[in-house]
Parts: C-alpha cells; sequence; structure tokens
C-alpha cells in the first residue's frame, strides 16, 4: 500500500486510538557503536576541511548516508512505527563548531530524505504506515541563562538568530516528514523560538499546516526542573499555546528516575503524552548499562497504567531496547485523551487534532 503523508498519519491517528505507538531508539549510541573516524566524518567531499569534523553526526547525512539509512532500518525492524531523522543539530548556530553554517540546510534536507527514502521502503514491504519525525534539537546555546558567569544578563545569541535558524531546518526538512518533533528542550525560551519559526512559517504558506509538531522537555535531575527552571506543568503550560499533537518528555534520566514527571504530564496534558526516556543513568565512564528487558519492564509499568501514548528510548537505547519497548507497549492500552477544555469547545478550535 502507498501513503501519502495525509494517509499516513490518518492511519497512524487510528492505530494511536488502539495502542501505544512506538519511536525509535538513539541515533548517537548506533553512530558510536560504528566508531566512525575522522575520515568517516569528511569523506571526499570534506576530506581537506580546516577545522575537526569528528563527532558531527549529522554531516554522516553528506559522507555515509548508507550508515545512516541502516540504523534507520534497524529501528523500524524493531517495531517503531516513527523514527527520527539525523538532525538534531542541523541547524546553522549548532553547525557553526565545525564552521559549517552554509551547510546546515542540506544536512536537514539529507537527513529527512535518507529517513523517508527507508520509511517508504518498510512501508511498501508491510502496507502499514512508516512515519519520520523531524528531529530539531536545542541548539548548543541557551535564550534563557548567561555563558558568562561574571554577566548574568548577557546572552550569545538572540531570539531571532535561533527562530530563523529553526525556520531554516524546518524548511529544509519539510518535504519529507510526516511531524515536526521540538525535542530535548532544556531551555523553553529556545523551545518558544522553534514554535515560533513553524507557525510563522505556515502564517506565510512556506509550511504545510498539516504537518502537525510533537514537543519532548528535558528534567534533567532529581530536582524534577528543566535547566532553566521548569517544573513539568509550567513546561506544558508554556508550549501548550503551539497546540501539539503529542507532548512529553526525554533525555537526561532512565524510566525508573522519569516516571513521576511522565505521570504529571500524563495528568494535565490536554494531549498525547511522548516519553522516551535513556538506558538509566550513566555509569562513571558516560556509558548506559540498562539493558532491554530492564527498560522495557519500566515501559511496562506506564503502559499498564495508562500514562502514555507513545513511547521509546533516548540516549544508550539500541534496535534491542526498542524491540522490548514495543513488546512492553502492546501490555497495556493508551493513555485516554481528556476532553478539549471548555472555552476550546465554545470557541469551536480542535486544538490537538490535525488539520482536515
Amino acid at each position: 500500500m502507498s501513503f501519502t503523508r495525509s494517509s499516513r498519519l490518518k492511519a497512524l491517528e487510528v492505530e494511536a486510538q488502539k495502542r501505544i505507538l512506538v519511536l525509535d531508539g538513539a541515533m548517537g549510541t548506533m553512530i558510536q557503536r560504528l566508531q566512525p573516524s575522522e575520515e568517516d566524518y569528511r569523506g571526499t567531499r570534506f576530506a581537506g576541511w580546516h577545522t575537526s569534523l569528528k563527532g558531527n553526526n549529522d554531516l554522516l547525512n553528506l559522507t555515509k548516508p548508507e550508515a545512516i539509512a541502516d540504523i534507520h532500518r534497524a529501528y523500524f525492524d524493531a517495531g517503531a512505527d516513527i523514527i527520527e531523522t539525523n538532525t538534531f543539530s542541523a541547524t546553522s548556530i549548532a553547525q557553526a563548531d565545525y564552521a559549517m553554517e552554509d551547510l546546515a540546510a542540506e544536512i536537514a534536507r539529507e537527513g529527512a530524505r535518507i529517513a523517508r527514502e527507508i520509511a517508504d521502503v518498510v512501508e511498501a514491504g508491510t502496507g502499514t504506515p512508516r512515519a519520520v519525525a523531524g528531529a530539531i534539537g536545542p541548539t548548543n546555546k541557551t535564550l534563557s541563562i548567561s555563558p558568562s558567569v561574571e554577566d548574568p544578563g548577557f546572552r550569545d545569541v538572540t531570539f531571532d538568530a535561533v527562530r530563523e535558524a529553526y525556520a531554516e531546518q524546518t524548511l529544509a526538512m519539510a518535504e519529507f516528514v510526516d511531524f515536526i518533533l521540538i525535542e530535548t528542550i532544556f531551555d523553553t525560551l529556545n523551545a518558544k523560538a522553534a514554535i515560533k519559526a513553524v507557525l510563522d512559517l505556515r502564517n506565510e504558506g512556506r509550511l504545510d499546516p498539516a504537518i502537525p509538531l510533537m514537543l519532548s522537555g528535558t528534567i534533567t535531575d532529581a530536582s524534577g526542573r528543566t535547566l532553566s527552571g521548569q517544573t513539568t506543568e509550567a513546561f506544558w503550560n508554556s508550549v501548550r499555546h503551539a497546540r501539539p499533537w503529542a507532548v512529553g518528555l526525554n533525555c537526561a534520566l532512565g524510566a525508573k528516575q522519569l516516571r513521576p514527571y511522565v505521570a504529571e504530564m500524563s495528568r494535565i496534558a490536554e494531549t498525547r503524552v511522548l516519553a522516551y526516556p535513556n538506558a538509566g543513568l550513566p555509569n562513571a565512564f558516560g556509558e548506559y548499562d540498562e539493558t532491554p528487558e530492564e527498560t522495557a519492564a519500566y515501559i511496562a509499568d506506564w503502559s499498564k497504567t495508562g500514562l502514555v501514548n507513545i513511547v521509546g528510548g533516548c540516549c544508550g537505547t539500541t534496535p534491542d531496547h526498542i524491540a522490548a519497548i514495543a513488546k512492553a507497549a502492546l501490555l497495556g492500552k493508551p493513555r485516554a485523551l481528556p476532553e478539549r477544555p471548555r472555552a476550546m469547545r465554545l470557541s469551536g478550535l480542535e486544538p490537538f487534532e490535525l488539520a482536515s
């Protein structure tokens, strides 16, 4: 069966009413397993580049596209319904670390194209919808916190500059993605810049309004707050105006530590709840030791207690983790969506559904 973006999203909405959908796992973890060298990052095209490129994982969209495609395929084979593009740092702001600002849009476009190509192959083979989420990371700069201890009011980036970088990235991916996923949000002001970029592009007629938004924040430690100081409830209230198709939490914590914050999001959010934790907490070497079975056991609890609508994995998770999570997701039912607030009913707004 051949799907259009519209038919794919409608099919996923139907599936989401029956079962918990599955997101993929970590891209960076899988890339690290390949142990790419400086030469792998450079390829032929960037052999003479004047700065080190090792660690620029998004650049592999251009220099090792087959490796990225294989990772996407592995996650689909493990049971993912939705994969994320390898574009976490595909903004001009983040790519400035490698003097590759001018290549950011190309990197983003190729990341989305590769993901769509694999999703189409899997769809053709299975006859079931396989979606692509355009991953938009937080960038390596923050709008809410000064990088200078001596000058708390200083910012080394402006809101408009962040918005423009996100707009460029979004447009570069738009042809190929089914969702825009603004993720790993540690500074909600950065996320607001990304949201504004998306809304501006829609209003200008340059972005299909039928491409839904998903948002995922990051609770950084046991304080229960994001790096910029918000609780789960404060985070939701700061972004709910974007009317996301799903909202949730990822990264920083394992499923065990993340559970109370997922439960809080489940209590307050007026849309689908998304959660993709790390494979536990990192060890002394920065590696993740939690097994697929251990992670899946926590997800099974979330599933059985009706906390979530979409689950996946972040740092340290692999296709084996996603395969175990996909089985755990079948043990319960998806969280029931709450009734729309009365004010929205009276206004006729349908804030959390796909555009017709």
